[in-house]
């Protein structure tokens, strides 16, 4: 019997959040890992173009939470392998303390988005007869971190979609998982007053440092030690893994 590898020669993937951080990470590693077409999604057109990819690439110009915009995707994907449901944005702010604006702002791109991409990533490939799916959630669905307000919620709910999406589609051949990073050295800090103030004061790589240096650890992970994680769990040495929420974050929920 051939043994899986961690090859997508001819298979087609679709990556939210794609123009940076984790995204653009998994679509890196899947590229050298010899995907032959890639759907990429963001509202950053110029973090797209600056992957410079070998694959043949889809760039999507979108809001992850547009309903329009997913049924004109189905409709002109075709097939599709993998899906990486990934785009997401930052919030703080104590539960108590966080307007509605704030709330839905972040529910309406964390957790509508990605139930989104999921459905039209599912539906896509129960077409195709198979599939796998990774959920970008965080650990802060896991361990309750104050000051994370709704970013926290939209988290855990993303993590509970995953396993629900994994039980209705295990016997239709497609996994569905999701990864659940502590920090990770990526833009979504650089909205935060507090970060932007140590940034100021001590410089961007100092800061992440200063960050990580809490985790057992000892720092933050990288976006590509990510992608490495969502790449095997995509994978077919992962054909056993379903339904899983991965903790990838150095130790912190220890």
């Amino acid at each position: 019997m051939t043994e899986p590898k961690l090859d997508f020669s001819g298979r087609t993937a679709l990556v939210t959040g794609a123009g940076s951080g984790i995204g653009a990470a998994v679509a890196r590693w899947l590229d050298a890992h010899g995907i032959a077409a890639l759907h990429l999604v963001d509202i950053n057109a110029h973090g797209i173009e600056a992957l410079a990819l070998t694959c043949e690439v889809h760039a999507h110009v979108h809001d992850v939470s547009d309903p329009q915009f997913w049924g004109g995707f189905e409709r002109a994907a075709g097939k599709l392998d993998h899906a990486v449901v990934n785009a997401g944005i930052g919030s703080g702010g104590q539960i108590a303390e966080q307007s509605f604006k704030d709330w839905r702002r972040v529910m309406a791109v964390n957790l509508d988005g990605a139930f989104l991409t999921l459905a039209a990533a599912i539906r896509l490939m129960r077409a195709n007869g198979r599939g796998s799916a990774v959920v970008t959630s965080s650990i802060t669905a896991v361990k309750p971190v104050a000051g994370i307000g709704a970013y926290g919620v939209a988290k855990a709910g993303v993590a509970h979609m995953a396993r629900i999406a994994a039980a209705e589609n295990a016997a239709l051949g497609i996994r569905v998982n999701a990864v659940a990073p502590g920090g990770v050295d990526t833009a979504i800090w650089d909205a935060g007053e507090a970060f932007r103030e140590a940034v100021a004061a001590h410089g961007r790589e100092a800061a992440i440092a200063g960050m990580g240096a809490s985790h057992p650890r000892g720092r933050f992970a990288t976006a590509d030690e990510i992608a490495c994680d969502i790449g095997y769990l995509l994978s077919d040495m992962a054909a056993n893994v379903t339904g899983v929420v991965l903790n990838t974050d150095g130790g912190y929920s220890l």
